[in-house]
């Protein structure tokens, strides 16, 4: 994960009402085929819904929107204000992601990204993600396909060495 920018400060936290407008903002300024208002609070609403913000000097620079599920996160958003990019913040928000994964219970990450987004493909591909499939016609808004992509999480030989406690595995 390289940065052009070593001294970058973001602060990642959960996305608040008030945060909508830079988010809508940068939601159209990066996708032709962008999520209203609507989309965004309909997917909030539900409870294994998740947003995040990166700010930067109290300003909102990125987002991230994703489901909690079982075995695994699925990005279903992931933005960086096009003035910000390529200085960490989408490897910070990644990070704290990837944080979230252990070898017990959700060990992957996966996320769709449009076949003509090419950029996406790259930042994904260089902090790990592999794409495992195509998606035909995946996109109601076009004809065009999408590439599944998956994030293993890969346990270091000492979570692998430590005893299994079934209870706390199913309490997690």
């Amino acid at each position: 994960m390289e940065t052009n920018q070593t001294s970058v400060r973001v602060h990642i936290r959960w996305m608040i009402r008030r945060d909508m407008p830079a988010v809508l903002g940068i939601e159209n300024s990066c996708f032709e085929f962008a999520w209203n208002e609507d989309d965004f609070i309909r997917c909030l609403r539900q409870r294994n819904c998740i947003g995040m913000v990166a700010e930067e000097d109290d300003q909102v620079v990125g987002f991230m929107i994703y489901e909690l599920h079982k075995n695994r996160l699925h990005i279903l958003n992931f933005a960086v204000h096009a003035e910000h990019r390529r200085a960490g913040i989408g490897n910070a928000m990644l990070t704290k992601l990837l944080g979230k994964l252990s070898h017990e219970r959700r060990n992957r990450i996966m996320l769709e990204v449009r076949e003509t987004n090419l950029e996406a493909q790259l930042f994904f591909k260089s902090v790990g993600f592999r794409a495992i499939s195509v998606l035909r016609d995946f996109y109601d808004d076009t004809i065009e396909d999408a590439y599944l992509m998956q994030f293993r999480y890969q346990p270091s030989d000492e979570e692998l060495a430590q005893p299994h406690n079934r209870i706390s595995r199913l309490a997690g």
